[in-house]
């Protein structure tokens, strides 16, 4: 990711490109498709072999034996209490299935499927000296050089906030924050990062930087396996079930806690999108204290400054914190008042049903 040192205002850590100085700026333009981000806090990993949907089926949460070239998905590999252990963005070209994940993920998730292959026709590796990830609007990271091995156009559309086959919304709100959201991401060559590192260098291509990409996604309630995901994470918590969980579909580890909390139960934590308090100026780091009064009900698992929504986060509290309350959050030595937003509601699990709920947001509804 030092390529993108050259680019004019471009700062960055261990983890990528954070801006290139305005990241409020850099969220409009990434909304409105003027703009593509490299996303180097992602890795990609190639699972090749005659058996390789057959088997991630059986191991993951996802339906994937039939999944179409070019068609996109997601999984979550769970453990035998069902908590998510590993998360992956899925693309298949009709030749390898290419998995996008998190790069603290990486290594974790390649490792089990390597002790998992037994004898079957799989050959899982990291292609991440090969390939780098490119996050924007399908029209903005289509125009890019897209890698293509196996003759399929390699781009990963987001299916947020869609309900897939089989999927199960928890959600309440109506219309979603994200029911307009347009998020793919793209593998390119390295070279041609290089090339997008020149043309950015020159002005001729506009890049964003990491925070302004988080920054739509926790507007958007997008659950990540960096940020959202913790030894008790359930997929209910964090409306995971949307787009991740096949409920249908044939056994695989976990499967029998994610059937029992849907059908009989309750997640004992609930994801909530928090509004906070702006005059503060602190924005709180994920795992702050989430309290009401002086009761710790939970914590941030991210928080970004929102181009017109100010500084929001999402959180993780527990199941029976009223939903009418006002929170506060510890950011630095204060409390910050936090506004709270259902998106897993109390009744969710064993009540299958229950009132839709218009959003709260600041931002104007989708008509």
């Amino acid at each position: 990711m030092t390529r993108f040192a050259r680019v004019p205002g471009a700062v960055l850590d261990e983890t990528g490109l954070q801006h290139v100085g305005n990241p409020h700026v850099e969220q409009r333009a990434l909304a409105a498709g003027t703009a593509v981000a490299p996303l180097g806090d992602r890795r990609v990993l190639a699972v090749s072999g005659d058996d390789r949907l057959s088997w991630l089926d059986s191991l993951a949460s996802q339906a994937l034996t039939h999944l179409a070239p070019g068609e996109s998905t997601e999984l979550l590999v769970l453990d035998p209490k069902g908590h998510i252990e590993h998360a992956a963005s899925v693309i298949d070209d009709g030749e390898t299935t290419w998995l996008i994940v998190d790069a603290g993920d990486a290594e974790g998730l390649l490792g089990w499927l390597l002790r998992m292959r037994f004898r079957l026709r799989v050959a899982p590796r990291d292609a991440s000296d090969e390939f780098a990830v490119v996050g924007g609007t399908r029209a903005a990271v289509e125009k890019l050089d897209v890698a293509a091995p196996g003759g399929v156009p390699l781009v990963w559309h987001d299916p947020w906030p869609g309900i897939g086959v089989g999927g199960w919304a928890y959600s309440v709100v109506d219309p979603h924050p994200a029911a307009v959201r347009d998020w793919a991401e793209a593998l390119v060559s390295r070279s041609e990062e290089e090339r997008i590192a020149d043309a950015a260098s020159r002005g001729e291509l506009a890049l964003a930087g990491l925070v302004a990409a988080d920054a739509l996604r926790v507007a958007a309630w997008r659950p990540r396996w960096s940020r959202e995901v913790d030894e008790k994470a359930l997929p209910h918590e964090l409306d995971w079930l949307r787009t991740a969980v096949h409920l249908e579909k044939g056994c695989y580890r976990g499967q029998e806690t994610v059937a029992k909390v849907h059908n009989l139960g309750h997640p004992p934590r609930r994801l909530v999108a928090l509004d906070l308090d702006g005059s503060e100026g602190a924005l709180p780091a994920p795992g702050a204290a989430v309290r009401l009064g002086d009761d710790v009900v939970g914590a941030v698992t991210s928080a970004a400054r929102h181009h017109e929504d100010g500084p929001i986060a999402l959180a993780l509290v527990r199941r029976t914190t009223p939903v009418d309350a006002t929170l506060t959050v510890d950011a630095d030595d204060a409390r910050v008042a936090a506004a709270q937003e259902v998106i897993v509601p109390p009744e969710a699990g064993a009540t299958a049903s229950v009132p839709r709920l218009t959003r709260l947001s600041r931002r104007p509804q989708v008509q």
